[in-house]
């Protein structure tokens, strides 16, 4: 049962917190900024309103979450820290000398069962933006727009490796300590039968758990956490040896990636103001129109559009012309491709500079025909590896029986790419496309202040709710920032 309300706490130590979280901390700023009640509202339809025992606050529980996103923690450490950080219980609205706190478990659940079904990527987003644009600190019309990538928790390995790597990194740490540990612990599974992986894991957990000495050790806490959230949190993932949803997308011609693709809208003050997390082998230019009207829904204004070659093709051209935008895109002739049927729908890889085919399967080499000059155009035609057309899920209506070679060719020949051209080559556009190097900055910043480069969980969703609240927190520590310097 929800309560529909965070309960007000009263304590007689409650003026410690002035005395001492400074007025410029963090979390207390976070908590002056954002009136985190919109979670009960968007929560209401996974609560009983009447039946049932009083659920655990859901602000406080949301809370916890950035927390654990702020400060890159575990479930069972974010909770820990609690108890002693003072700044969290304040965050937390609990009294300073609170100590029974929730149990870690309650914030898989709460993930699970009330976050799951919420478009949380889209309403953490546009809650910023509208604070943004209250608050006064986003007034441009102008979208930077580029997409960032994120490799699968498990990298394509199966639940046997995962396990066993976790167990070596615990195991690593604490020979660092104390070589003798060696003789305590249990031996190493030499067998790849999951369950036998599962119970030595759990042997190791126990060694080290019933030695107090090793959990003075930071380090050592935070591996033996992370492998037994694998184990408890996710195991019915690391039953399914891979990641289901991640796919393979592609860097450059030889580096690839298995993963995920969050596709990003900034406006000039670098604040996110539209996001899309897809699966990995999805092109950038394709999410354009979706990243605008996302950032319209959040309340701003878009007049113009800045990013690289990929969001150049022919249908975001005619889309930006359509609804009066300027499209700060340099042309690429491969990506100006014009419309197929959505079976024979081949995107382009602008890093690998080669298209990918609906299979993900990526063109070995491409070749240019025609002569320049002449009335008719050139043609660029990519050719693929006819073997794996042969045996691919995807080829009725694509491989023809008996075919020696499997291509694809584009041109450019319409009046709008005429025009993009006759664009690209003022002043205005080669002044405004060098704007787009925020961007960088803003995906570095994702990746490696916030661990965005590595999932933290399995499947789409759990990729969308991890987007969700790092951008969130990434938003909010910008708006402070902006409100500072003002």
């Amino acid at each position: 049962m929800i309560k529909g309300q965070q309960q007000f706490v009263v304590s007689s130590y409650q003026g410690l917190y002035d005395i001492i979280i400074p007025k410029d901390n963090f979390l207390r700023r976070l908590n002056d900024l954002v009136d985190f009640s919109f979670i009960y509202n968007e929560l209401l339809e996974n609560y009983s309103v009447d039946m049932g025992r009083g659920a655990k606050d859901p602000v406080m529980l949301f809370k916890y979450l950035i927390l654990k996103t702020t400060y890159e923690l575990s479930d069972e450490d974010v909770v820990s820290r609690t108890l002693y950080d003072m700044s969290f219980k304040y965050f937390l609205n609990l009294a300073p000398e609170e100590v029974n706190l929730i149990h870690p478990s309650t914030l898989t659940k709460f993930r699970k069962l009330r976050l799951k079904d919420m478009k949380l990527l889209d309403l953490l987003i546009k809650k910023t933006v509208e604070i943004a644009i209250a608050k006064g600190v986003l007034i441009s019309k102008t979208l930077i727009v580029d997409a960032t990538h994120t490799k699968a928790r498990y990298n394509q390995k199966s639940a046997q490796e995962v396990l066993l790597e976790r167990a070596k990194s615990l195991r690593k740490e604490i020979y660092a300590i104390n070589i003798e540990m060696k003789e305590k612990f249990p031996q190493k599974v030499t067998s790849d039968k999951l369950d036998e992986i599962i119970e030595y894991c759990k042997d190791l957990v126990n060694v080290v758990e019933s030695t107090p000495e090793l959990g003075v050790y930071e380090k050592v806490k935070q591996r033996l956490n992370y492998l037994n959230e694998a184990i408890g949190d996710d195991l019915e993932h690391l039953a399914l040896s891979t990641d289901g949803d991640a796919r393979i997308g592609h860097k450059t011609v030889d580096s690839s990636f298995f993963g995920y693709k969050t596709h990003i809208a900034m406006s000039e003050e670098r604040i996110i103001t539209g996001a899309v997390v897809t699966t990995g082998e999805k092109a950038d230019g394709k999410e354009l129109q979706s990243l605008i009207e996302k950032s319209q829904e959040a309340g701003m204004t878009v007049d113009e559009i800045i990013g690289d070659t990929a969001y150049s093709e022919k249908r975001n051209l005619e889309y930006a012309k359509q609804n009066q935008i300027r499209l700060i895109s340099k042309l690429h002739p491969m990506v100006s491709c014009g419309f197929r049927k959505k079976e024979e729908e081949f995107q382009f890889n602008k890093d690998a500079g080669m298209f990918v085919c609906p299979a993900g399967h990526m063109a070995i080499r491409k070749a240019r025909q025609g002569k320049k000059g002449q009335s008719k155009n050139q043609v660029t035609t990519y050719y693929f590896d006819i073997k794996k057309c042969k045996y691919c899920s995807h080829r009725d209506g694509c491989y023809k029986e008996g075919s020696k070679s499997k291509t694809y060719s584009v041109s450019i020949k319409s009046d709008i790419h005429k025009e993009q051209m006759a664009f690209q080559e003022t002043e205005y556009f080669k002044h405004r496309a060098k704007e787009r190097y925020m961007i960088e900055a803003k995906n570095s910043e994702l990746k490696y202040q916030h661990g965005y480069d590595v999932a933290i969980s399995s499947g789409l969703i759990g990729m969308q709710m991890q987007g969700a609240l790092i951008i969130f927190t990434v938003n909010i520590k910008r708006i402070i920032k902006l409100l500072t310097e003002q």
